[in-house]
């Protein structure tokens, strides 16, 4: 199906500012960053990869003679893949001080490497942008398409390459190494990371808990380890764009759950692939925890791309009753429940109609869907 992008970088870039470009491994950074620069033909740009040397070997440096020397001919200064520069974040904080009518963009897949980089030198001088897998608003797909395509997204996400891969042996390929890229090539650059194996079974057991308050304690046991490194993982995973942490609502309220989280993946594709499951959804026992791990990220894109200030949790008691997913938008609260199939008997519970009487309460449903997240 074919798509196109809403995000721009030629929305986001802005004087005295480094612009900061986050997302996923092959969401599309580098083709969103070569679209901008072919819009700008009659400005000097320079681009590179974290993977040239030189430019390694110059911010390594430090030297400020020779890092603005490199910066002083160029409008447009672009770095792809921007965590292998070592001291990336003091070089850009020294090009953006001495120059800052340049346009300089820098571009990660894993915001643990890069915002730990540029966070202190860039405080007050940079914008970040996170670019997500595709959202349903971007397919330019009519809504008989969409509907059609659904059982696809369900099972093998939204990446852009998976989209544009017709054969479904291909797309599973593309996920499979993608996951393994992520999982063990990506996590043995990290030193917090002394086990890939480990962080694969850790991230194994979140996909099997979609939808369900998540026990570290419990992944310990089953992940053989122990419940800090289970932590440490989860905040690494989250870190390197594979789940999204959502916390339990409360507004105070004596029976409601607030300290513990659920865990929901950026992509069905890539959850899918980390359990080796790409059967039909007419051979699956998981189309409920699909479908609401489809329904949060949707909601979460459509909040990323139009630049909303939107916050999502769920909401549940002690005694039992639950809410899928709570949005807080502008101070004003809206409670979804996710059922793949229609349900008219689906009600808010009484503790949260009690609680917050004037909230909006919706079922979304593979019949109405669309009408929530274009």
């Amino acid at each position: 199906m074919k798509f196109k992008r809403k995000q721009e970088i030629r929305s986001a870039v802005e004087p005295k500012r480094v612009l900061v470009l986050y997302g996923p491994r092959r969401v599309g950074k580098t083709t969103l960053v070569e679209a901008y620069l072919k819009t700008q033909t009659d400005r000097r740009t320079y681009y590179s990869t974290g993977d040239d040397i030189e430019l390694r070997e110059l911010f390594k440096s430090e030297s400020r003679t020779k890092i603005l020397d490199f910066a002083r001919p160029y409008e447009i200064i672009a770095l792809d893949e921007a965590q292998y520069i070592p001291s990336i974040g003091i070089g850009a904080k020294m090009m953006i001080d001495a120059f800052p009518e340049k346009n300089i963009i820098l571009t990660g897949s894993s915001s643990f490497d890069l915002s730990h980089k540029v966070g202190e030198p860039l405080t007050g001088r940079h914008f970040t942008l996170t670019l997500l897998p595709l959202s349903q608003a971007e397919m330019e797909g009519s809504r008989f398409e969409l509907d059609q395509a659904l059982e696809n997204f369900l099972i093998y996400g939204s990446y852009p390459e998976v989209l544009n891969e017709p054969d479904r042996e291909r797309k599973v390929k593309i996920l499979t190494e993608l996951v393994s890229s992520y999982l063990f090539k990506d996590a043995l650059t990290l030193e917090a990371v002394r086990s890939p194996d480990t962080l694969l079974d850790v991230a194994k057991c979140l996909a099997f808990q979609i939808g369900g308050e998540v026990s570290i304690n419990e992944i310990a046991r089953i992940a053989k380890t122990d419940a800090k490194t289970v932590a440490r993982y989860l905040d690494l995973l989250e870190k390197m764009f594979i789940i999204r942490k959502v916390r339990g609502f409360s507004r105070n309220l004596r029976n409601e759950i607030s300290k513990k989280a659920k865990y929901y993946f950026l992509d069905n594709g890539v959850r899918n692939a980390v359990i080796s499951q790409f059967n039909g959804l007419g051979l699956r026992n998981d189309v409920g925890a699909l479908w609401e791990n489809f329904i949060f990220m949707e909601l979460l894109k459509k909040t990323t791309v139009t630049g909303a200030f939107d916050q999502y949790y769920f909401w549940r008691t002690h005694s039992g009753q639950e809410i899928d997913i709570i949005k807080e938008s502008g101070g004003e609260l809206a409670a979804i429940e996710c059922k793949f199939s229609k349900s008219s008997s689906a009600v808010a519970p009484s503790a949260w109609r009690e609680a917050y009487p004037n909230t909006v309460f919706s079922v979304m449903h593979k019949e109405n869907y669309l009408d929530f997240i274009l």
